[in-house]
């Protein structure tokens, strides 16, 4: 594999990514073991995708414990297991914690709390997958690298010292229920500032300016173009602002303005 096509990123983090994935792929190749990211964000994701689809590598898979996982891993595996790669035991590579909240604490903590207290250990986020909060607790998805030192150090936070922490097996995972409701917009036409603008209420400048902060991704990818052309079912995630699903196009105004309904998680 050529590692001059790294040049063609001009992000210095996705460069480094890129890289890493490049060195697994060999290590894969030569040593004929299964390699693993840490956990990645859909950008990254979409990111590597990418890439291996450019360089025509299709013996890889994306996981995060559980089918709804929006931070996954990369694995990356020997052609000769694609027969029985879907049936390795994942625990090897992703491990679940459970933190059960006292009775009078429960619903008191927010998915930034729980993250916030892993990241006071010393944990980087590129080792914590996503966090399932409900009122009484949280399962937190971990490499499984982690789960002795959190298993042992979580408890000595304050705000955990009374809570239950112990490991759980990934069926067992909390069933979260994903909360969205759907809202409707009016914009000129399905350009890309025309709809940041409509779901993050705020002026075509504005938006622009959030355009060019790198702040808006569509379909998980980062895009400065305003003029990009939006089309049903696509994803935009404003940071700061929310994720939201285009869901279709119901009509037009009289002065030929559209009306899209749109599905935002809340």
């Amino acid at each position: 594999m050529d590692r001059n096509i790294i040049n063609k990123y001009k992000n210095e983090k996705d460069r480094l990514l890129i890289s890493k994935v490049m060195d697994k792929i060999r290590f894969c190749e030569t040593k004929n073991k299964i390699q693993t990211t840490d956990f990645l964000d859909e950008m990254e994701q979409k990111l590597l995708e990418n890439f291996l689809k450019s360089q025509k590598i299709s013996n890889y898979f994306f996981t995060g414990g559980f089918e709804e996982a929006e931070r996954k891993i990369l694995v990356i595996y020997p052609e000769k297991l694609t027969d029985i790669i879907r049936n390795i035991n994942l625990n090897e590579y992703i491990n679940c914690i459970r933190i059960q909240l006292p009775n009078e604490m429960q619903g008191e903590y927010t998915h930034k709390n729980y993250l916030g207290g892993l990241m006071k250990l010393g944990i980087s986020r590129e080792k914590i997958g996503d966090i399932l909060v409900e009122e009484n607790g949280a399962d937190i998805l971990v490499m499984s690298e982690m789960l002795k030192f959190l298993i042992t150090n979580i408890s000595s936070l304050t705000r955990f010292s009374k809570s239950r922490v112990e490991q759980i097996e990934l069926q067992n995972l909390r069933k979260i229920e994903i909360k969205t409701q759907n809202i409707k917009i009016t914009v000129a036409s399905m350009r890309l500032d025309n709809i940041v603008s409509e779901l993050a209420r705020c002026s075509r400048g504005k938006a622009n300016e959030l355009l060019s902060q790198e702040r808006v991704l569509l379909n998980h990818e980062i895009i400065e173009k305003s003029s990009k052309e939006v089309k049903e079912n696509d994803i935009v995630t404003i940071r700061g602002k929310g994720r939201f699903v285009i869901k279709s196009i119901v009509g037009n105004s009289r002065k030929g303005r559209l009306f899209i309904e749109v599905e935002k998680f809340i």
